[in-house]
Order: structure tokens, then C-alpha cells, then sequence
């Protein structure tokens, strides 16, 4: 996969913008930045769209732009000029398409169906834009048609929003999605970037939906992990489930047989992607202990550990259970 559409992965949320002022480019774009979701999919549906991805992408480099509702080759042109580094269009124009990919930028045309996306395959492209999502079918009709496809990620846009998001995520051949529920006209027309920001903030927290999963504890041996998790089951009825290396007191407290990473033990944090979640702690200056990574049979990561320990403890994120 092109190396810009797995950056967009990683990301998980491409904010859509219609910019009408193009003074609120650079600042819009920092908003996102600072709210944690450091893309933009700036439409040409305005005569300022071309130059808001030029000023972007001069003066905040850190944030990926693309442009959106591209038609013609001749606006894939403006595009690149700007610094635009993909494209998007609602529908799937072959030549467009085949423009695209002839000059090497990452391309995701729209497609509603089994017809458009064979003909993208045959185009040579592994993403599509899944478009309008919600009114074309949504997350159910993506299942239904994506089995014989077996690789093609979509992008899906159109009545993606905060509710709904994550039921389109969940699902493997997800790219990531599109959406403007956190960038709406109206915010950005009055200038309220701290609220655009807060709005990002939220949307990045619902997608990577922290939650606490278990306490582990150091113990110095079997015994002792043992009688410790014993303990737990006689105050708060958590049963004890023995395992290789540690043992569980139901699912809340795991006892390590042998002492493990952290001073004390570790924390588990379970997110609804792992590797979304590397990426944007990554993002915030958190660095990560690759030698602890486990993957799943799909390749992604299932668990990894923070390098430096809090209060004692290591941090590890682990894959919630789907």
C-alpha cells in the first residue's frame, strides 16, 4: 500500500473541509493538528480550495493535505502544485484515475458498488472511497460487497459521524473514514478553532476508546502468585484462572508468576486499535518498547508496552476483543 494511504491509516479520521476564507486555512489546519488529527481532505467545491492546501502545506508541513472533489486532470495538476499528497473524488472517473497513478500520487476515487470497485482494481488501485456511505448502505452493504475483494481497504464518506464511526472501524477492510462533523462550516467560517480542536479531541478518543483492562502485579514466584490471586478471590469473588506465566483473578487482577516489566507490574490499557493508537501516542512524544510487540495472525499489533514505566508500573496496550 502507498506509504501516504497508510500514514491516513494510522491517522484513522480524515477531517473533510469546504474552506470559503482561505485566511483560515493555517489556523484550521493547526486546530487539527493540536486536536490530534494532523490530515485534511480540503475540497475544490470552492474557488479557495487550491490555494488553502498551498498555504497548509507551506506552513504546516506536519499536517498530510490532500485535496477533495478533484474531477479533472487538470485540477489533479492544481493539486500537486499546491502540495496536495492525495487525491479524492466523489465518483470514479477512469481517466482521472489512471492520471493519477501514471504521476504516482495515491488516488481514492468514489465508488458505490461491485462494478466501481473492479474497475479500480483493474485501474491498479487497493483503496477505495466508499461514497455516500451511509445513503449507499453503510457498514453493512461494505461487508456485503467487500468478501470476494479480498484487497481492497475502503475509505468510507458521507454521514460518517461521531456515533456511528467506530461500526465502520471495526471492520478490517476499513481504511479509515471521512468526515465533518468535528470541521463544520460554521465553526471554521467564525474562526472557533479551540472548538474545532475539542471536537478533534473528542472524535481521536472516541476512535481509540481507552479503557482499563487489567492491574498486573510482580510476584516473586508461582506460590506467591498463587496466594495473592487467592486473595482477591476471597475479598471480591474474582476466580482464580491459573496460566503459563501469571495467574488471573477473574479478569481484573493478573499475577505474575515471576517478576515482569515495571518496578510494581503493569497497567493494561485496552484500545480498539493498538497500532492506531502507537500512531498517535507516538504523534504526542510517547515512545514505545518494540521487542514487547505481539501480533495477531492478521499482522496487526495485538499488545506492545510504553519504554518508560509510570509511578512504578509499565503501561501496556492491549487489542480489545471484537
Amino acid at each position: 500500500m502507498n506509504a501516504v494511504l497508510e500514514q491516513l491509516s494510522k491517522i484513522g479520521i480524515v477531517p473533510v473541509i469546504k474552506i470559503d476564507d482561505v485566511e483560515k486555512a493555517v489556523p484550521l489546519a493547526k486546530a487539527l493538528k493540536q486536536g490530534g488529527l494532523p490530515c485534511a481532505e480540503v475540497t475544490f467545491r470552492t474557488a479557495q480550495g487550491e490555494e488553502a492546501i498551498r498555504r497548509i502545506a507551506k506552513e504546516v508541513p506536519d499536517v498530510l493535505v490532500g485535496a477533495g472533489t478533484v474531477l479533472t486532470t487538470e485540477q489533479v495538476d492544481r493539486a500537486i502544485d499546491a502540495g496536495a499528497k492525495f487525491i479524492v473524488s466523489p465518483g470514479l472517473n477512469p481517466k482521472v484515475v489512471a492520471y493519477c497513478v501514471e504521476k504516482g500520487i495515491p488516488v481514492t476515487p468514489g465508488c458505490a458498488n461491485p462494478s466501481d470497485v473492479e474497475q479500480a482494481i483493474q485501474l491498479g488501485l487497493d483503496v477505495v472511497k466508499f461514497f455516500p456511505a451511509e445513503q449507499a448502505g453503510g457498514i453493512n452493504y461494505i461487508k456485503a460487497i467487500a468478501a470476494p475483494y479480498v484487497n481492497m481497504k475502503f475509505m468510507p464518506t458521507g454521514g460518517v459521524n461521531a456515533s456511528n464511526l467506530n461500526n465502520y472501524l471495526a471492520f478490517d477492510k476499513i481504511l479509515c473514514c471521512g468526515g465533518s462533523w468535528m470541521v463544520k462550516a460554521d465553526l471554521i467560517d467564525e474562526g472557533r478553532f479551540d472548538e474545532i480542536t475539542a471536537l478533534c479531541q473528542e472524535a481521536v478518543r472516541n476512535m481509540l476508546g481507552f479503557e482499563l483492562a487489567h492491574i498486573g502485579i510482580n510476584a516473586e514466584n508461582e506460590e506467591e502468585a498463587l496466594k495473592a490471586a487467592k486473595m482477591f478471590e476471597a475479598l471480591f469473588g474474582f476466580a482464580v484462572k491459573p496460566g503459563n506465566s501469571s495467574i488471573f483473578a477473574d479478569k481484573y487482577v493478573e499475577v505474575m508468576k515471576t517478576p515482569y516489566l515495571g518496578k510494581n507490574g503493569h497497567i493494561a490499557i485496552a484500545a480498539n486499535s493498538v497500532d492506531r493508537a502507537v500512531a498517535y501516542l507516538e504523534r504526542q512524544g510517547f515512545a514505545f518498547n518494540p521487542d514487547t510487540a505481539k501480533k495477531d495472525a492478521k499482522g496487526k499489533t495485538a499488545a506492545i508496552y510504553l519504554k518508560d514505566e509510570i509511578a512504578g508500573f509499565a503501561i501496556h496496550l492491549v487489542q480489545k476483543k471484537k
